[in-house]
C-alpha cells in the first residue's frame, strides 16, 4: 500500500522498475485515487469552493481564471458553483461546498447578504471575497478602491462640461454602490459645486435595461452617465444613438469593468480599468496562506485601478 501511495502521489522515492509495475496495474484496473478517503485521512481535501454569481459574465469569468491558475500552481482543485446572484442559491451553494469538505471558499457576489454572512461565520474554514466588498471588513477581501475610481471618472465627465451626470447601477442599494460608488460620484459633484440630485440615480443592470433607460435619461436632461456595468453602458450608448443622440458629441458614457465588451462596441467605451485576473489570483493566493495557517497581516487588499478614455467620452 505504501509503495502504491508513493507512486500515485508522484513521490519519486521508488525504484523505476517498481514504479513501472505499479503504473501498469493502475492502468489495467483503471484505478483512481479516492480524494474523499484521502481527505478523511489527512483532514485536507486540497479542494477550494468558488461561488460565482454569473458564469457567463466576462467580469467574473476573468476573476475565475486568475483563481484557477493560482489554484493549479498550489495544487488545489476547484469546485465552481453558479449562484445567479440569488441569496437562497448562495446559501445552498455554501452548504453543498461544506458537504464536500472543501478547505476554503472564495466568494464572488454583489454583496454579503445576512444569511450568507451567518453561514460563513458558522464554519471554521478560511473565506476570501474576490471583487466583493465587505463594509464591516470581517472577511479578507481583494478589490479596487471603487469610491476613488468612480470619483476620478466622474471628474473627467465634469471636465467635459457636463452638469447633468447620471449614476447607473443594477441595484443602487447594494453595498458596493450605496457605500462606495455613489459616495465617490457624489463627492466629485460636490467638489465642483454641482447639485447632488437623487433624480440622477438610475437602475439598469444589463443591456436591455440600459437601452430602455434612455427615455428617462433624456427626460431628465442627462448629458453623461457613469455606469457600473459594461452591458448596461453598451445598452445606453446604442439606445442614445438609435434616438438620434450622438455619442460622445451629445451624450457621454463611461463604464466600470473594462471587459472585452468595452472594445467591441462602436464607439469603444471609456472605462475604469481593473486588474480582474489579478483580483482573482491574489484572492486565491491569500486563501492558500490562510489554509496553511500562515500569518497574514494585510487581509483587505486594494489593487491599483486606472482610467481608459476611449471613444464614448470627449476626453478620449
Amino acid at each position: 500500500m505504501a509503495t502504491v501511495s508513493r507512486v500515485v502521489n508522484h513521490n519519486h522515492n521508488v525504484k523505476p522498475a517498481t514504479e513501472q509495475k505499479v503504473m501498469e496495474v493502475v492502468k489495467r484496473l483503471n484505478y483512481r485515487p479516492n480524494d474523499v478517503a484521502r481527505g478523511l485521512a489527512s483532514k485536507k481535501t486540497t479542494t477550494v469552493g468558488v461561488i460565482i454569481p454569473n458564469v457567463t459574465n466576462s467580469y467574473f469569468a476573468a476573476l475565475a481564471r486568475g483563481i484557477d491558475d493560482i489554484a493549479e500552481m498550489y495544487q488545489y482543485n476547484i469546485i465552481l458553483t453558479n449562484s445567479d446572484g440569488d441569496e437562497q442559491k448562495e446559501v445552498k451553494a455554501l452548504n453543498t461546498l461544506y458537504s464536500k469538505q472543501v478547505d476554503g471558499i472564495i466568494f464572488m457576489g454583489h454583496e454579503l447578504c445576512p444569511a450568507v454572512r451567518v453561514e460563513l461565520e458558522a464554519e471554521r474554514i478560511p473565506v476570501v471575497l474576490a471583487g466583493s466588498v465587505d463594509p464591516d471588513n470581517e472577511f479578507p477581501n481583494v478589490n479596487i478602491d471603487y469610491q476613488a475610481a468612480v470619483h476620478n471618472q466622474v471628474n473627467n465627465l465634469l471636465a467635459s462640461g457636463n452638469q447633468r451626470i447620471a449614476f447607473v447601477a443594477g441595484e443602487l442599494n447594494r453595498s458596493i454602490n450605496r457605500d462606495f460608488r455613489i459616495p465617490g460620484y457624489q463627492a466629485a459633484l460636490s467638489a465642483q459645486q454641482q447639485p447632488v440630485a437623487t433624480e440622477l440615480l438610475f437602475e439598469a443592470g444589463n443591456y436591455d435595461e440600459g437601452y430602455a433607460l434612455c427615455d428617462d435619461l433624456v427626460k431628465n436632461r442627462v448629458t453623461a452617465a457613469m455606469v457600473s456595468n459594461d452591458e448596461a453602458a453598451a445598452g445606453i450608448m446604442n439606445g442614445m444613438n438609435d434616438r438620434g443622440i450622438t455619442v460622445p458629441g451629445q451624450f457621454e458614457v463611461a463604464t466600470s469593468d473594462n471587459t472585452k465588451l468595452t472594445e467591441m462596441t462602436r464607439p469603444t467605451l471609456s472605462t475604469i480599468t481593473q486588474p480582474l485576473y489579478d483580483v482573482g489570483a491574489v484572492a486565491m493566493r491569500l486563501l492558500t496562506k490562510l489554509m496553511d495557517n500562515q500569518v497574514v497581516e494585510q487581509k483587505q487588499v486594494l489593487l491599483p485601478f486606472g482610467l481608459k478614455q476611449r471613444g464614448s467620452t470627449k476626453a478620449s
